[in-house]
């Protein structure tokens, strides 16, 4: 980028979030804008993470975006390959190239009160922004806990979101630490491989069966020939997921059938009873994410897998030793212990308003207005912000409602002319954070008996949405004027500091006007 370079908007990550923004600023008519990127190529979180055996645990065919159908997928689940080439054909074919920014980690985002823009320092220069897009996704930056003695480990160790494809597992002692998503595919992948595989599991997880299999040549030629049946397809598949969500938002004792199914899964993989026993939850399921596999049980039966039923507690030279007192020897160490979700670095590096950054904003929990904006950071809206994430569908219908709302938000900054920024009020922002924590109270996450990524420090759940998808994209659908105040810059014959406008309790785009009028 050339120094002091100005852009409309700047999108930060190239994942699905950032190069959707991408696709709709430049469906909107919008080309002045850029895409900050870190890493050297697209992808986020399915660029990260090439761990063997990584795959999604959404349906192909809804795990894309609505307005770039894939009629080719070759497994019903698709693994991160084909993911990746998905995301790098998505860039090709709406010609985003030009605004991708590669190798431009963002290093800090500050709102200029006078100018009304951003302004933003990266690894690859600097540049300022009308409008800042956070994309980064919660699923960026690995968590790896302070073990003590972890420094003075000898052997290798890495996250499963930094694989290191240049370490041979074949022979090793390995531990595998963490049983969520990603682990239980590592566990199958490596287990055949490795000389011993040792499992910390502090917490073991609800598994069923992965209904997985290739898509025949037929089916792939009648979505090619005939797009509307992979319409079709992908409809029947988001329909079954939005009836689900009720017995997780509101009647979590429904889920007792899925339990029973559950349970039975692991009868049939794992005879043992010992460790049958290690393996079954103690809280309700639904309450962490349900994993699907149909190869994790059968790989923890083998010989030469061991399960520690505890985490791990400290590091003692090559010795690994368990809460409960176990040890292992092990030559290798992998970390499946998942992400900063709750604390996204990305936080510490937006300076809004009034100096604070929005980590300090949010030290008592992520809030934002509908998942989107926080108060005292104008012009700047994440997606995958605070409770939008979901326990049961595809985060892309999430993520394309957002893109309906940041599509609105840029055009009533176009119908407000001149210089203009929008700020959320603070009591915007806390009633809808009520109302989401409200809703809240009777779901699965919050009743069914166990501590997960969908909870921050103190508890609260600042992750999940409570509904389903439809009532998120309702509710996204197009910004609310009286949820904001308007920003505008000193005209020529002003002095002093931008003030907000004074605002009414309107809506849209008629909203707008009336207060462009009053101006």
């Amino acid at each position: 980028m050339t120094e002091h370079e100005h852009v409309r908007v700047a999108v930060i990550g190239s994942g699905f979030g950032g190069l959707g923004a991408a696709v709709r600023l430049r469906r909107e008519g919008i080309t002045d804008f850029v895409v900050l990127e870190r890493a050297g190529s697209v992808g986020g979180t399915w660029r990260d993470n090439s761990y063997p055996g990584c795959a999604c645990d959404v349906p192909s065919h809804l795990y894309s975006f609505s307005f770039a159908p894939h009629p080719d997928w070759p497994r019903t689940f698709s693994g991160q390959e084909h993911i990746r080439a998905y995301l790098e054909h998505v860039t090709d074919v709406f010609g985003l190239r030009p605004h991708l920014r590669f190798d431009s980690e963002v290093k800090m985002m500050t709102w200029d009160q006078e100018k009304l823009r951003w302004g933003i320092e990266t690894s690859g220069g600097f540049l300022t922004a009308d409008v800042v897009v956070s994309a980064t996704g919660p699923l960026s930056d690995p968590k790896i806990p302070d073990i003590p003695g972890i420094d003075s480990f000898p052997g290798k160790v890495f996250h499963s979101a930094r694989w290191d494809h240049d370490y041979d597992l074949r022979g090793k002692r390995v531990a595998m630490i963490g049983t969520g998503a990603s682990a239980i595919q590592i566990v199958p992948a490596i287990q055949p491989d490795v000389s011993r595989l040792t499992l910390f599991q502090r917490t073991p997880p609800w598994v069923m069966p992965r209904v997985d299999r290739a898509i025949t040549g037929a089916e792939r030629w009648l979505h090619k020939q005939l797009p509307f049946t992979t319409q079709a397809r992908r409809g029947l598949l988001w329909g079954i997921r939005e009836l689900q969500v009720q017995a997780f938002t509101k009647r979590p004792d429904e889920l007792g059938l899925v339990e029973r199914l559950a349970r039975r899964n692991m009868a049939r993989a794992v005879r043992d009873p010992e460790l049958r026993a290690k393996l079954t939850p103690d809280y309700r399921i639904g309450c962490k994410r349900i994993l699907l596999s149909n190869t994790y049980y059968p790989a923890l039966t083998r010989a030469n897998v061991d399960v520690v039923d505890s985490g791990l507690a400290k590091i003692d030279g090559s010795t690994l030793v368990a809460a409960d007192g176990s040890t292992a020897e092990v030559d290798a160490i992998i970390f499946g212990t998942g992400f900063h979700v709750t604390d996204m670095p990305i936080a510490d590096r937006v300076v809004g308003t009034e100096g604070r950054t929005l980590a300090e904003v949010w030290r008592d929990g992520m809030k934002s207005l509908r998942g989107a904006t926080a108060a005292g950071f104008p012009n700047w809206m994440t997606i995958i912000g605070p409770n939008t994430g979901l326990g049961n569908s595809s985060m892309i219908l999430m993520i394309e409602s957002q893109l309906n709302y940041m599509a609105d938000y840029v055009r009533q900054l176009d119908v407000l002319g001149g210089r203009a920024a929008l700020d959320a009020r603070p009591d915007a922002v806390e009633g809808w954070n009520d109302k989401v924590q409200k809703r809240m109270l009777r779901t699965v996450w919050n009743t069914g008996g166990c501590t997960s990524w969908y909870l921050d420090a103190s508890g609260r759940n600042t992750t999940i949405w409570p509904g389903t998808t439809t009532e998120f994209r309702s509710a996204t659908r197009r910004v609310d004027l009286g949820e904001y105040e308007v920003l505008r810059a000193p005209g020529p014959n002003t002095s002093g500091p931008r003030t907000p406008e004074s605002r009414t309790k309107n809506s849209g785009t008629e909203g707008a006007k009336k207060v462009e009028a009053g101006a």
